[in-house]
């Protein structure tokens, strides 16, 4: 795990000055920025002190496998608790991936799919698919994950690091998170974006996805309290 600490900016204007050439022809597209105005401006009246920590990589957290997807958030969120650690709250996963100047991406403020693993190649989900153990044992469903799947080993990408040493939080899989103060079945949000053609930044968080969903681009990766000084 790695140590995330400082001052994190709840209310963060950050300004697009180029979008993608899809989305300017079609406002129903994802909403992909080229480019940020730099720097990101706090609009908050005051700075949130936050120190935790939360995983290197995403589940199963070890380098160069690729991470766990086709997973519920109960399922992420008992993953996290088994190891003694949790889900992570939204503002926390934002702040570890943004840092203290709350960037648009982890590596700044152009869009850059060298990077992180973004922008592959959208491929159309003809059949609905099962949670990944069961996948792996129906041939047809892991047949379909197989040629939907695009992820790639946790660190491959060196530059996909965030401010605080946490890799892929922007593509690759996107990562489920509890949101503070809901209720069942409206715990669940999903951060960062995945290795498909979509917004890929730190901000967003999608809700409309319950609890019990599971998408053969959502993940997870875990956060735990800082030990005391």
């Amino acid at each position: 795990m790695v140590l995330v600490a400082g001052s994190f900016c709840p209310n963060a204007l950050q300004k697009c000055l180029k979008h993608h050439p899809e989305y300017l022809r079609n406002k129903k597209a994802s909403e992909r920025c080229l480019e940020y105005e730099a720097p990101s401006r706090c609009l908050s009246n005051e700075r949130r002190p936050m120190r935790f920590c939360i995983d290197m990589y995403e589940w199963p957290n070890k380098k160069g496998e690729k991470p766990l997807v086709l997973v519920q958030w109960t399922q992420a969120k008992k993953h996290c608790e088994s190891v003694g650690k949790r889900l992570c709250d939204e503002d926390e996963w934002l702040f570890a991936c943004e840092g203290e100047q709350s960037l648009p991406h982890v590596y700044g403020y152009k869009r850059d799919a060298t990077k992180c693993l973004i922008d592959r190649p959208y491929r159309k989900r003809e059949k609905s698919l099962k949670t990944f153990e069961r996948c792996q044992k129906s041939p047809g469903c892991k047949e379909h994950f197989d040629y939907l799947d695009q992820r790639a080993g946790a660190g491959a990408y060196p530059q996909c690091v965030s401010p605080f040493g946490a890799f892929d939080m922007n593509g690759n899989a996107n990562e489920w998170v509890n949101l503070p103060g809901k209720k069942y079945p409206n715990r669940s949000g999903l951060k960062g974006g995945w290795w498909g053609p979509v917004r890929n930044r730190c901000r967003p968080t999608v809700r409309f996805h319950k609890e019990e969903d599971w998408g053969y681009e959502a993940g997870f990766r875990c956060c735990a309290d800082a030990p005391s000084d």
